[in-house]
């Protein structure tokens, strides 16, 4: 539930300031925006506020009702009603000048797979051949020049990588950058299975990528890491041992659903919890685990099966003391568990901490929106793979890259690099995109003839059924994933 929360919460963050670029700029250009909203509204909207008016109303849906004329063939009349309308300002439907801003409707749909703006004048997801098929006005998208409507078009994509520096900026400034260093963590990493299949061992210490350094300040550090011809690690009694392990060119697709790799945590004792069999073996905090029965334990990794494995039965703990080590006897509850607290990471581990000043947090979050920018668009080419394709993933899999707990940092960190994708993904040349109206707009400057409007009508239909159809497979991969896997 809290996933599904953080996702609505930065997916509503991202449309708004998304569709406000549009907006700002329709506005600048004096082009009428007849609607603003945020999720689509199809035959049903949650909340509806016309500064007009100076009405809201809540629960709002066309109806359709008979004029009475049996031989008109427009005899079926579209109407709005709504559950409850609130007076918030007075009518100024007769008023000879109105503020632009007030010529919009702003409102809240029921479908959260997006939101739009309705400019006047302009073939969208709205279809209005209505409006398309009267005279041209002055305050329409349709009249003005090209590279006006080139900056209309471009604003949300703009707005959103904007947005997204602005996060990493404001994350580097308040939290700082907080690293543990790969040669910090003395117990080395845990691979997955797929890691270990490419030659990485557990324990391993990564050094280099490519004979260069990890800066682990880099936010995409992990992806070049992959992307590299090989990674140098040290192994081995007392890390003696150097080796160089080349990667296969196919490693992102093969690391993309298992997972690469963590931090070793060795396991200390933080708190102990009364009246558990960790109290009544006389564990206290500080302590460190190294082995149950004959189990070494160097990392929490060993520990939790090798609990499981003596449920229910007195075994012995070597545990770690200060510097001397002793042995006591425990016995793990019915789900091998002893009851303590364990330590983080961080709490372990020397941490590096790099504090940016306000105007010093500008230039990382440049960086940082950049690199992912960089970054992101190189991934893609993944997908053109069997493994690429199958880890598309819809609103189950957004949703999973948040953590299960609400944690500010993380939530503002995924909704920068969903900022970066969302800006990218619209800029794709796909009608229906803002990408393909800035194709479509770079056609007409350069060969100085726009395309009619049966022609942009069609592409307009044939994006958005394309795009109905990648979301379908995308979140039908998520359920494949979920049921079967």
């Amino acid at each position: 539930m809290i996933k599904a929360l953080q996702l609505v919460v930065a997916l509503s963050l991202l449309v708004v300031v998304h569709e406000f670029g549009h907006y700002l700029w329709a506005r600048i250009f004096k082009i009428r925006v007849e609607k603003f909203y945020l999720f689509f509204n199809p035959w049903v909207s949650l909340l509806q506020y016309d500064p007009v008016k100076g009405t809201l109303r809540l629960g709002t849906w066309t109806s359709k009702k008979k004029n009475g004329n049996a031989d008109d063939s427009n005899a079926d009349e579209s109407s709005e009603r709504q559950l409850l309308k609130l007076r918030v300002g007075r009518d100024r439907s007769a008023d000879e000048k109105v503020a632009g801003w007030r010529k919009t409707v702003y409102g809240i749909g029921w479908l959260p797979l997006g939101g739009y703006v309705k400019i006047a004048g302009m073939i969208d997801e709205s279809m209005d051949k209505a409006q398309m098929a009267l005279p041209p006005k002055s305050d329409e998208f349709r009249v003005k020049p090209a590279w006006q409507r080139l900056f209309v078009m471009t604003g949300g994509v703009i707005n959103n990588f904007i947005l997204a520096i602005i996060i990493y900026a404001g994350i580097a400034w308040y939290w700082g950058e907080k690293t543990i260093p790969y040669e910090n963590a003395y117990e080395g990493m845990d691979f997955t299975e797929a890691a270990q299949q490419i030659g990485f061992r557990t324990g391993d210490i990564i050094v280099a990528a490519d004979g260069k350094p990890i800066d682990q300040t880099d936010r995409s550090h992990i992806y070049k890491m992959l992307e590299a011809r090989n990674v140098t690690v040290v192994r081995g009694k007392g890390r003696r041992d150097t080796v160089d392990i080349p990667m296969p060119k196919d490693a992102v697709e093969r690391l993309s659903e298992s997972g690469f790799m963590a931090i070793r945590v060795p396991v200390f004792v933080k708190n102990v919890m009364p009246g558990e069999p960790a109290e009544t073996a006389g564990l206290m905090p500080g302590d460190r685990i190294i082995s149950v029965g004959d189990t070494p334990t160097p990392a929490f990794t060993e520990l939790s099966p090798a609990l499981k494995a003596q449920s229910g039965k007195v075994t012995d703990l070597g545990i770690l003391r200060g510097s001397d080590t002793l042995h006591v006897e425990a016995m793990p509850n019915g789900a091998g568990k002893l009851g303590f607290e364990l330590r983080t990471p961080a709490e372990i581990f020397e941490v590096k901490i790099t504090r940016y000043g306000f105007f010093e947090a500008i230039p990382v979050g440049i960086k940082d929106g950049t690199g992912f920018l960089v970054t992101y668009v190189g991934s893609l080419k993944h997908l053109f793979s069997k493994e690429g394709a199958e880890s598309v993933g819809g609103f189950g899999a957004i949703g999973n890259m948040f953590p299960p707990k609400w944690d500010w940092r993380t939530f503002w960190e995924m909704t920068a690099f969903l900022s970066i994708i969302l800006a990218f993904m619209n800029i794709i040349p796909i009608p229906a995109l803002d990408g393909g109206h800035v194709a479509f707009l770079l056609w007409e400057v350069v060969t100085r003839r726009a395309p009619s409007e049966k022609f942009m009508e069609y592409a307009q239909t044939a994006g958005m059924l394309f795009l109905l159809a990648l979301l379908i497979y995308a979140n039908f991969n998520d359920l494949y994933r979920f049921v079967l896997k």
